[in-house]
């Protein structure tokens, strides 16, 4: 068994709060490896993600519960559907702020929380408060004002949106512990990468990897900046409300949209202003109803 599951009723909301920071500032990460190309870089992100969950394999000793659920065909055919998705995600991300579609990738994770809310209540049958459809509504005009002026691009937030929607998705329902699925996603997804990084390194720029120690550091910490956030990602999909996991998402997007504003210098314009605007509110209209409603919970427990 594993210790995440088995602690009494946890809440995943540090876990996700912890995943969404760190995927809210990944582009000032990815400006130090500006030089390689996007699907390169995405291939050494797959090659050095592995080796660090099998070192937290070992420390947690979980070896047995990656080998039963390499044991079980069911699992291993949903675990590759969803590594596919997360890749699919990773490239798009990358290959968008490396050429400077920073609003555009801001906007898919702008989408995926109401990509969340529809998984969730049509597949999960999760049900929202009043409150929360109001929420839902609003932060839906905000997402609907960006993507009209996002045209040309939009197809990159719809790709962000519902791949990484329907990953998490996947993750939520597998039936194994979340540092075992992300040890097994990245060993289906490494051969295909290790294929990548030879085409890359035999093609005339070389490898990017042996291009200078620095830019080999900063390769290698884009495993971590994998592994850690997605460990925590998957540990929340399977303690919390998919929808609710959604509506949080709405920090990530949120800092890469400041840091398009005040790192990338990307133009913001009065229908951008007004999204953002409304896009907070839905948030803190869905964040004070959880609240209400954990407050109206307490006592009713306490005096069970």
């Amino acid at each position: 068994m594993n210790g995440e599951e088995n602690t009494p009723t946890p809440s995943g909301l540090p876990a996700a709060l912890g995943a969404y920071i760190i995927w809210g500032f990944l582009p000032l990460y990815l400006i130090l490896v500006k030089s390689v190309p996007p699907f390169e870089f995405v291939a050494w992100r797959i090659v050095w993600t592995l080796p660090i969950c099998l070192a937290i394999v070992a420390f947690r000793r979980q070896g047995p519960d990656v080998r039963a659920a390499m044991g079980d065909g069911r699992v291993i055919r949903m675990l590759l559907a969803s590594a596919t998705l997360i890749a699919i995600n990773w490239g798009t991300y990358v290959w968008a702020i490396q050429i400077g579609h920073v609003y555009a990738a801001s906007l898919g994770y702008y989408i995926n929380p109401l990509v969340n809310v529809l998984l969730g209540t049509l597949l999960l049958k999760e049900r929202l408060s009043r409150l929360q459809w109001i929420a839902v509504a609003i932060a839906g005009c905000g997402v609907a004002i960006l993507a009209a002026g996002a045209i040309t691009t939009l197809w990159v937030s719809l790709t962000l949106a519902f791949s990484f929607g329907t990953y998490g998705l996947i993750r939520k329902r597998v039936e194994v512990g979340s540092l075992p699925g992300l040890t097994i996603e990245s060993a289906l997804l490494l051969i295909p990468a290790v294929g990548v990084t030879l085409f890359y390194g035999l093609g005339p720029q070389g490898s990017s990897f042996l291009r200078t120690p620095a830019l080999s550091l900063s390769i290698i910490l884009g495993g971590f900046l994998t592994a850690i956030p997605l460990l925590m990602f998957a540990i929340a999909a399977r303690r919390m409300s998919y929808s609710t996991l959604g509506f949080i998402q709405f920090l990530a997007p949120t800092i890469v949209f400041i840091l398009g504003l005040t790192v990338f210098h990307e133009e913001l314009h009065p229908a951008q202003a007004a999204s953002f605007g409304l896009i907070w509110v839905a948030l803190a209209l869905f964040v004070w109803d959880m609240w209400a409603r954990g407050r109206r919970a307490r006592p009713a427990a306490t005096r069970a």
